[in-house]
């Protein structure tokens, strides 16, 4: 049995299991390298790219390797696309929305307000249309994408004061991720500032910045963010799942032989469910370790939720009048969505109350 049959019938998970990597030992040596948006320090995000990396050797019997470089090293973090677009790098890692500047339909890769959960963003971007949308967009920049890990839901984000009703966000001076949701705070007042989450830290406690989002728990954690900001909110409409990719440079793929390009989807994979397993994993732990510290955990309330929605369908509306291909990535999103609800509504929604519910 040939190694791509092998493969096939086992799956990845087999194959790594068995300890048999598929490498071809007559081709010539590859190397690559992979340019991440995030720190060294947050294993999550950087390491995701670290655990692609590791697979790619171990595939290819170390015949294939990636380096991996954090943000700042090769380029700043986000100036991945571009360097993609001039061929300067083979792949990345980054999250869509950190380039809607280029086109505001990028922000559909990663998360949109009152978007997709994890496993509804996996399962449009694979089985639904999703995938072939947003390569078309990404296309013009010279690369493709592969899903590379799912943060989940994530909160709220971190504020100085409670915020009890819309109008609080007005003047907020706050670190959040671009493109919809950024234009969305904005119309709830929000000023909105765009910076990596390295820089966030200082801006926090010099007062620069009211407030700042990120990821969840564990990652809000490892920044330290609890030590100069006490509330913490959650019920994260922003972001219900929100996906970071493998960008792939088009012309340095085509150049891979058929093993080598099946061994960079393999690699992604393993490291998505490494990294969104990873998350559910760390996310409760460190999030009572935030509330024993002192945290203010607190919830958005149903005001604030409808003042949000009212915003974001209003910047829906407003992209979608100008551009087609927003619009048909939009109502492509909703009308999966839709069902997924329907679907969520009988399944894992009534077994998560049921289960929330009882004392296990």
């Amino acid at each position: 049995m040939d190694r791509r049959s092998l493969i096939k019938r086992a799956g990845i998970a087999g194959v790594l299991a068995a300890g048999v990597a598929p490498a071809v030992h007559a081709q010539a040596a590859v190397r690559w390298r992979l340019a991440t948006s995030f720190p060294k320090s947050l294993e999550t995000l950087h390491g995701c790219a670290v655990k692609f990396s590791e697979t790619v050797k171990q595939l290819s019997g170390g015949k294939f390797e990636v380096s991996v470089h954090a943000a700042g090293e090769l380029m700043p973090a986000f100036g991945i696309v571009d360097a993609l677009a001039d061929d300067s790098i083979e792949m990345g890692e980054s999250a869509s929305y950190y380039y809607a500047g280029k086109d505001p339909t990028f922000s559909f890769g990663t998360a949109v307000p009152f978007g997709f959960t994890a496993q509804q963003m996996l399962a449009w971007k694979l089985y639904g249309n999703g995938g072939k949308l947003m390569d078309e967009l990404y296309g013009r920049y010279n690369f493709f994408g592969l899903p590379a890990l799912n943060t989940g839901t994530q909160m709220g984000g971190w504020y100085r004061k409670e915020m009890n009703k819309p109008g609080d966000f007005k003047g907020l001076k706050m670190r959040l991720g671009g493109g919809v949701f950024g234009e969305s705070m904005a119309k709830l007042g929000v000023v909105a500032q765009s910076m990596p989450g390295g820089e966030v830290y200082q801006a926090l406690e010099k007062g620069t910045l009211d407030a700042a989002e990120f990821v969840g728990p564990y990652d809000d954690e490892k920044m330290g963010w609890n030590k100069v900001v006490k509330y913490y909110y959650y019920g994260g409409w922003f972001e219900g799942g929100a996906e970071l990719e493998f960008y792939i440079n088009k012309k340095a793929f085509a150049k891979l032989s058929p093993e080598n390009q099946a061994i960079v989807r393999a690699a992604a994979a393993v490291a998505y469910n490494d990294g969104t397993s990873k998350y559910l994993h760390l996310n409760p732990i460190s999030l009572k370790r935030l509330v024993a510290s002192g945290t203010q955990l607190k919830r958005f309330n149903k005001e604030i939720i409808q003042a949000a929605f009212k915003a974001t369908q209003e910047v829906y509306a407003e992209h979608s009048a100008k551009s087609p291909f927003f619009k048909k990535v939009f109502e492509d999103m909703r009308a999966f969505q839709r069902d997924q609800i329907l679907w969520n509504r009988i399944s894992e929604l009534v077994y998560t109350q049921d289960m929330a519910s009882l004392k296990i």
